[in-house]
């Protein structure tokens, strides 16, 4: 560039801070997210013959799955809510952070093709995933909300002002999984059995969560680890606030809200750090 008076339109710098989340960055690039967001959306259901009704099928077929194995034959108690509403709240839940989990956690691994071809700011890959996944949520959420109706005209549940925090619990759940991804994402680039091990911690992540069961039916020691798990003060809110079930209690919220953003952040230090050197490693 001879002419000073031109400037360039785009400057690459090294990145200084670790805790820099490049927001602005990321915004010019919206144009970009909304594209990811929109082929991992339309590739979930292409190529199939039922397409987005898959969207609830889904989560209905588990639903009656968890019903029958974990209602009918286990007897697991659901504090006095309908079963088939408890569960399918649980599904709902579970299913959206799972695939924003899964999804953010192959960045790296399955981007890696166009990282080393192409710049643009690395974390709009695990956004765009964790908005597509809100999509899908939000499809879901409709199915429960109908089913939620027909309870609450029959008077078999009694909702209550903890309602109003959903929007909270979900983005508090997009963080988490945010965070948690991109700390699995990171070092999967070095360390490639995390990868292998991810689905099946995931399975068994979900059952050290009350998504199947509710906080209550814990005892003893198991009560008390699981007050730390940063999803059971989401999930047990959540029902309460919808189904006026459960042993929930802000405190509970609160020390989830505490260990999702200190996750978080070390998920952001992770990722800033590794997205410098990752291409000599994948």
């Amino acid at each position: 560039m001879n002419d000073p008076q031109q400037k360039w339109t785009e400057t690459i710098e090294t990145q200084h801070s670790l805790f820099d989340l490049k927001l602005k960055e990321v915004w010019r690039y919206k144009d970009l997210v909304y594209m990811f967001v929109k082929r991992d959306f339309v590739s979930s259901f292409k190529q199939t013959i039922l397409g987005p009704i898959w969207f609830f099928i889904n989560p209905i077929l588990t639903t009656i799955v968890y019903l029958v194995v974990f209602g009918k034959i286990a007897n697991l108690p659901t504090d006095g809510a309908p079963p088939l509403l408890f569960y399918l709240a649980g599904v709902t839940l579970w299913n959206y952070f799972a695939g924003s989990l899964t999804g953010t956690s192959y960045t790296f691994t399955g981007n890696a093709s166009i990282f080393g071809k192409v710049y643009f700011p690395r974390l709009v890959t695990p956004i765009s995933i964790v908005i597509s996944n809100l999509m899908r949520l939000a499809v879901q959420f409709l199915l429960f909300v109908i089913i939620w109706g027909y309870y609450l005209s029959k008077d078999e549940i009694h909702p209550n002002v903890w309602i109003l925090a959903t929007p909270f619990l979900i983005a508090l759940m997009a963080i988490f999984a945010l965070g948690a991804g991109m700390l699995f994402s990171s070092l999967t680039t070095k360390y490639k059995d995390l990868g292998m091990l991810l689905g099946f911690g995931v399975s068994l992540f979900m059952y050290a969560t009350p998504v199947i069961y509710p906080a209550s039916a814990l005892f003893g020691p198991f009560k008390k680890i699981s007050y730390y798990n940063p999803l059971t003060g989401i999930f047990e809110c959540f029902k309460y606030g919808w189904l006026g079930v459960g042993d929930f209690s802000p405190l509970m919220l609160g020390i989830s809200t505490i260990i999702i953003f200190i996750l978080f952040t070390i998920g952001l230090v992770t990722f800033n750090k590794v997205e410098k050197t990752f291409m000599d490693t994948v």
